[in-house]
């Protein structure tokens, strides 16, 4: 009763295919990815000097001509 085997978890995963479906399943994956690179993202930006950072955005916007750096402002 300690462990399962692998037919306990064949079950589980076909019940769960079941419930929720393919699609589903894969744009929860496609999500749960994308939040996880970007906590990494997030990670390594918290680890950097404030000097690295200012000099960054001027490095990306000189390499690539075609990206649009917009700033986004709330209405009070």
């Amino acid at each position: 009763m300690g462990s399962f085997s692998i037919w306990h978890w064949l079950i589980v995963l076909l019940i769960v295919i079941m419930i929720f479906g393919t699609k589903k399943l894969k744009n929860i994956g496609s999500d749960l990815g994308g939040a996880v690179k970007g906590f990494k993202d997030g990670m390594k930006d918290g680890s950097t000097p404030a000097e690295d950072k200012a000099a960054a955005p001027a490095a990306a916007v000189s390499a690539d001509k075609n990206t649009i750096d917009v700033e986004v402002k709330n209405k009070p």
